[in-house]
C-alpha cells in the first residue's frame, strides 16, 4: 500500500529536479554603496550649510570608498552575480568660487567598476543604444561659501588651496558582468512622479529607478534597481509606501520576467510602536495604524510589492537572522546604541531592520537566497580603519555585543547588508516596450542653487542699499558745502 505513493513521490521528485536543472538560471545581487556620511545628522545642523557640509566630508574621509571599492570588488568576484543593483552610487564634486573649475573627487560607481576589472571579474554599466543605467537622483552640489570645505590634504593638489566648496548627488545603477555586456537589450531611467517635501515650494527630494532589459540563456528579463525614500512624517504616510505604490503602477504593463531589488526603506513590521523602533523607521498613527500580522499594505513599501503580486527572493524577510540595516554611521560594526535591541530580537550581528529585498513577478523563481556583508567584526569583506572615531566606535560595538574589540579596527564596506539571490527563469520571448519615463521636477541640487543665488543676491542688494542709505547723507552733505562756498564767492 506504501509502495505506489512512494514511488509517485520520488517520480515527481526527480520530475521536479529535472524541471530546475535544465531551467535557465541567473544570480543578482542588491547593494547600497552607501553616501559615506550620516544625513539625518547634516539635516540637523542646518540652516548652518558649512557645517553640515564639513560634517558630511569629514565623514566621507573616514568611510574612504577607495579603500572601500576593493571589497565589493572581492565580493563580486567571489558570488558573481550576473546583476548587481546599486543604489547610493555616488558622485562628489567640488569647485572654487563662482565659476571655479570645478572637479569629480570620488565617483563611487566609476570606482567600483575599475575595482572589479583589478579583482579579475569585471563589471560594467549595462548600456543600450548609447545609453547607461543609471540614475543620478537627489544631491546638493557646490555652492559657493554656503558648502565650503577645509581639507588641504585633497583640494592642494586639485585647486593649490586649503578650501573648496563641494556638493553630492547620489542615484541608482545596474552593472552587468562584463561578459554578458552584449545581452543588454534596452536600458532607461524613471523619476516618481512625486518627491519628499521638506519644504513646500523650496525642498524636494526626488526618487526614481533605472532598469535593463537583459537576455539571459534566451530568455529576456526586465531589471530594476531602486531605492525609496527614508524620510518619513508622523501621522502621514511614507514617502517610501508612496514611492512603492507609484512603482507598482509603473511597471503594470510588463508581463517579461521581471527581476526589482533595491534599498526599499521598509521593515515589514511598519508601522511600528514608538517603544519598539530602534532604527527610527514610519512610526503607527490614527493615518497608519500598526501591523497586525496579515501585511497591511496600507503604509509599508515591503507589503505594497507582495500585495502587487511581487515574491519575495529571500532570505526570510519576517526573520530577524536576515535584517540588512544597523551599522554605525562610521561603518566600524553596528550602532552600538542598537545593539541591544538587535540581540533582544535575535540578530546577533547587532543590525535591526530588514529594508533590502529582491522581488520577482512573472515567472522567475528564487532557487537560493543569502546575505552578504552582515558578519562583523570577523567577515569576509571587512576592510583596516583608523579614524578615532572609528576605533571608538568598535570599542563600544564590541562592548554591546560580548566580544572583544578587534585589532586592528575593522569596518563594513557599507552600512547595508547585501542580497544574493539565485533565480529559475521560465522559458519566455516576451519582449515588452520600454518603460514610460517619469520626471519629478525640478531636483533638489538644482533648486538649492537656486535659493543660494537668491540669498547671495539678496546680501548683495542688501549691501548696495546700505551703501546707498550712507551714500545718501554724505551726498547731501557735499552738496550743500558746495552750494555755500558757490554763494559765498
Amino acid at each position: 500500500m506504501l509502495r505506489l505513493p512512494l514511488c509517485a513521490l520520488i517520480a515527481l521528485l526527480a520530475l521536479t529536479f529535472c524541471a530546475t536543472a535544465g531551467a535557465a538560471t541567473t544570480t543578482v545581487m542588491t547593494r547600497n554603496l552607501y553616501l559615506g556620511a550620516d544625513v539625518g545628522v547634516a539635516l540637523k545642523l542646518l540652516p548652518d550649510m558649512p557645517a553640515a557640509a564639513q560634517f558630511m566630508w569629514d565623514q566621507v574621509a573616514a568611510t574612504d570608498f577607495r579603500r572601500r571599492a576593493p571589497r565589493f570588488a572581492a565580493e563580486a568576484a567571489r558570488e558573481r552575480p550576473d546583476v548587481i543593483g546599486l543604489q547610493e552610487a555616488t558622485r562628489w564634486s567640488c569647485s572654487t568660487g563662482f565659476g571655479g573649475n570645478r572637479r569629480v573627487v570620488f565617483d563611487f560607481t566609476q570606482e567600483f567598476l575599475a575595482a572589479t576589472e583589478a579583482a579579475g571579474t569585471p563589471y560594467v554599466l549595462a548600456t543600450a543604444d548609447g545609453r547607461s543605467a543609471q540614475n543620478p537622483s537627489f544631491g546638493l552640489g557646490p555652492i559657493p561659501f554656503l558648502t565650503r570645505i577645509h581639507d588641504p590634504a585633497t583640494f592642494q593638489p586639485l585647486f593649490g588651496t586649503d578650501d573648496a566648496d563641494c556638493g553630492f548627488q547620489i542615484g541608482d545603477a545596474l552593472a552587468i558582468r562584463a561578459d554578458l555586456a552584449p545581452r543588454v537589450r534596452a536600458v532607461g531611467v524613471g523619476d516618481f512622479p512625486t518627491g519628499t517635501t521638506i519644504a513646500p515650494l523650496v525642498l524636494v527630494i526626488p526618487r526614481g529607478f533605472v532598469w535593463a532589459d537583459i537576455d539571459l540563456d534566451g530568455t529576456p528579463v526586465r531589471f530594476v534597481s531602486t531605492h525609496l525614500e527614508s524620510l518619513w512624517t508622523a501621522g502621514e504616510t511614507p514617502s517610501s509606501a508612496r514611492q512603492a505604490s507609484q512603482l507598482v503602477e509603473t511597471l503594470a504593463s510588463t508581463t517579461m520576467p521581471l527581476v526589482v531589488m533595491g534599498d526599499f526603506n521598509s521593515d515589514p513590521r511598519d508601522p511600528r510602536d514608538p517603544g519598539d523602533n530602534p532604527g527610527g523607521q514610519p512610526e503607527m498613527s490614527a493615518t497608519c495604524p500598526a501591523q497586525s500580522g496579515d501585511g497591511d499594505a496600507r503604509c509599508n513599501a515591503y507589503w505594497t510589492m507582495r500585495e502587487a503580486g511581487y515574491a519575495d527572493a529571500g532570505p526570510d524577510a519576517t526573520d530577524p537572522r536576515n535584517f540588512t540595516w544597523g551599522a554605525s554611521a562610521l561603518l566600524a560594526g553596528p550602532d552600538p546604541a542598537r545593539v541591544p535591541a538587535a540581540i533582544d530580537a535575535g540578530n546577533a550581528h547587532g543590525l535591526t531592520d530588514r529594508l533590502d529585498y529582491i522581488f520577482l513577478r512573472n515567472g522567475p523563481q528564487a532557487v537560493e537566497a543569502h546575505l552578504i556583508g552582515a558578519a562583523w567584526p570577523a567577515g569576509a569583506d571587512l576592510w583596516d580603519c583608523n579614524a578615532p572615531e572609528q576605533v571608538r566606535d568598535a570599542a563600544q560595538a564590541a562592548v554591546a555585543l560580548g566580544i572583544e574589540a578587534p585589532s586592528p579596527t575593522q569596518c563594513l564596506p557599507t552600512d547595508h547588508a547585501g542580497i544574493v539571490t539565485t533565480i529559475s527563469l521560465p522559458a519566455s520571448n516576451v519582449i515588452d516596450p520600454p518603460l514610460p519615463q517619469h520626471t519629478s521636477g525640478r531636483p533638489l541640487m538644482a533648486t538649492i542653487a537656486l535659493i543660494a543665488i537668491a540669498v547671495v543676491a539678496a546680501a548683495v542688494a542688501v549691501h548696495i542699499a546700505l551703501a546707498l542709505l550712507l551714500l545718501v547723507p554724505l551726498i547731501v552733505v557735499v552738496v550743500v558745502v558746495a552750494d555755500r562756498r558757490r554763494r559765498r564767492a
